[in-house]
C-alpha cells in the first residue's frame, strides 16, 4: 500500500536530515516530493519561496539585528559593559557570576541572539571567572550558557521576529511582551547564583569604589543607550521595526568606530562577512519552512488539529501545558528556528481558536524554545561553550541542570500568569 503524499514527505524530510543534509534543504526536498506525488506544478515550490521572501519587509530586520550584534562584539563595547556590571554587582559574594547574568540582560537589549551573546562574552567571562581558580570551569561555562538564553527574549529578538512573520502578530507588542519574562529569567538565575555562591563559598570580588561609579557609568552610557534608542524609535512611531534594526546597526557601528575608536576597516569587513554567513543560514531555514508550510496548509493540518482538540474539549490551560511539554521535548533534538517556522504555524491557529492571546502564546513559546539551546543532548549553546571553555560536556550539563529547572519554573509562571507578558504591551496601547 502506498503511503499518503504527506506521510511520504515527512519521511523524506526525516531521512534526508538523518543522512546529514541541512534541515532547510531536507524540507524543500520533501515538499517537492509532495508536489510531485500530488501531481502539482513543481514550480510551486519556487513560487512559495519567492512570495514569502519578497512579501515581508520584516525579514530585513533579521540581518540588520545580526549586523548590530556583530558590531557590538567587534568593538570595545563589551569591555565597557562588563566594567559597568562589575561596579554594580561585583561587590557581592559570587559577584563575578552575578556580573555574567547582568551583562547578558544588558546585552540582550542589543543583540537579539543567544549565540551572539555567548560569542560576545563567552571567552572573556570564562577567563575572568576561572582566573586563579575562583570558579570551577564547568560552572563558569554553564552560567554563560544559561544567561545567554535571555538574549532572544528581551527585545530586540530574532525569534520573535520570526514568530511575528508566521503568526501575523505585531512585532512591536511581541518585543514589549518579552521584557518582563526576560527580566524574570535573569532574576531566577541571579537568585540561584546567590544560593550556590553561599553553599560553595565563591569569592567576593574587590569592591569598586563608589567614587568611580559615575565615570564607569559615563563610559558605558553610549552602549547602554542603544536599547533605549531602538525601542524609542519603534514605539514613538518614528521607525518601523525593520528601520529600527537599521538604526541599531548604524548606531552600533558609530559608537564602536567613531566614539570608542575600537573598530577598523578590517573589523567592519569581518563583521559584514560573519553577518552574511549567519543570515544565509537563517534565510535557508526560512525558505525551506515557507515551502513546507504550503504543504501543511494544503493538507489542512492546522484545521484538523483544531478539530481534534475541540473534540477532546481541551481547555486553554491544558492546551498551553501540552504545547510546553511538546516544545521542551522537541527542543532536545531540533534547532529553535526550525521549531518556530515548522511547528508553531500548526499550533498558532488552534491557540487563537481557544481564545489564547497570540502575543502571550508567542512569547511563552519563544521562552520555551530558547531553553532548548541548553537542553541535552543537542543544545547548541552547550556545544558552543564546550568548545569555547574546553570543558567536559558531562560536567557542563551537570552544572546547567539546576539552572534549567529554575528556568522551567519561570516558564510555568509565564504560562499561568499571562499578565507577565501582556502588562507592558497593554500599558502602551495593546488591545488584545
Amino acid at each position: 500500500m502506498i503511503a499518503s503524499p504527506f506521510a511520504t514527505s515527512i519521511a523524506a524530510i526525516v531521512v534526508l536530515s538523518l543522512a546529514g543534509l541541512p534541515v532547510a534543504y531536507a524540507m524543500i526536498g520533501g515538499s517537492i516530493l509532495w508536489l510531485f506525488m500530488r501531481g502539482q506544478d513543481l514550480g510551486t515550490a519556487a513560487e512559495q519561496l519567492l512570495n514569502g521572501m519578497m512579501g515581508s519587509q520584516l525579514l530585513l530586520a533579521i540581518p540588520l539585528f545580526i549586523l548590530a550584534a556583530e558590531f557590538m562584539n567587534t568593538g570595545s563595547i563589551m569591555d565597557r559593559l562588563l566594567r559597568f556590571c562589575n561596579a554594580l554587582v561585583g561587590r557581592f559574594r559570587g559577584g563575578l557570576a552575578q556580573v555574567n547574568v547582568v551583562q547578558s540582560v544588558i546585552f540582550a537589549g542589543m543583540s537579539g541572539s543567544a549565540l551572539a551573546d555567548a560569542a560576545a562574552s563567552g571567552k572573556l567571562m570564562q577567563a575572568l571567572m576561572t582566573r586563579d581558580g575562583k570558579y570551577p570551569p564547568a560552572f563558569a561555562a554553564a552560567l554563560t550558557c544559561v544567561s545567554s538564553v535571555i538574549g532572544p527574549i528581551i527585545p530586540p529578538s530574532i525569534p520573535l521576529v520570526l514568530y511575528a512573520l508566521i503568526s501575523d502578530t505585531s512585532v512591536g507588542y511581541l518585543f514589549l511582551g518579552g521584557v518582563v519574562p526576560g527580566l524574570l529569567l535573569g532574576a531566577v538565575q541571579s537568585a540561584l547564583v546567590a544560593a550556590v555562591a553561599r553553599r560553595r563559598n565563591f569569592p567576593v570580588e574587590v569592591r569598586v569604589p563608589l567614587s568611580r561609579l559615575p565615570r564607569i557609568t559615563w563610559e558605558a552610557t553610549p552602549a547602554l543607550l542603544m536599547p533605549v534608542i531602538l525601542l524609542g524609535c519603534m514605539y514613538s512611531g518614528i521607525t518601523t521595526p525593520t528601520e529600527a534594526a537599521a538604526v541599531a546597526a548604524a548606531y552600533a557601528l558609530g559608537v564602536s568606530a567613531l566614539l570608542y575608536r575600537s573598530v577598523g576597516l578590517r573589523d567592519i569587513y569581518r563583521s559584514l562577512a560573519n553577518s552574511a554567513r549567519i543570515t544565509v543560514s537563517i534565510g535557508m531555514l526560512i525558505a525551506g519552512a515557507l515551502v513546507f508550510n504550503f504543504v501543511i496548509t494544503s493538507e489542512n493540518i492546522p484545521k484538523t488539529l483544531s478539530a481534534v482538540l475541540a473534540a477532546h474539549q481541551l481547555s486553554p490551560l491544558m492546551f498551553l501545558l501540552s504545547v510546553n511539554v511538546l516544545l521542551l521535548v522537541l527542543g532536545c533534538f531540533l534547532e529553535g528556528t526550525t521549531i518556530i517556522l515548522v511547528i508553531l504555524p500548526v499550533l498558532t491557529p488552534t491557540a487563537a481558536a481557544l481564545g489564547i492571546d497570540l502575543v502571550h502564546f508567542g512569547v511563552m513559546c519563544v521562552v520555551n524554545i530558547m531553553l532548548g539551546l541548553v537542553t541535552p543532548p543537542y543544545g547548541l549553546l552547550l556545544f558552543m561553550m564546550n568548545k569555547i571553555a574546553d570543558v567536559s560536556l558531562t560536567d557542563l550539563v551537570r552544572e546547567v541542570m539546576p539552572f534549567l529547572l529554575v528556568m522551567i519554573g519561570a516558564l510555568a509562571a509565564i504560562m499561568l500568569a499571562p499578565q507577565l507578558v501582556l502588562w507592558l504591551p497593554r500599558l502602551l496601547g495593546y488591545q488584545g
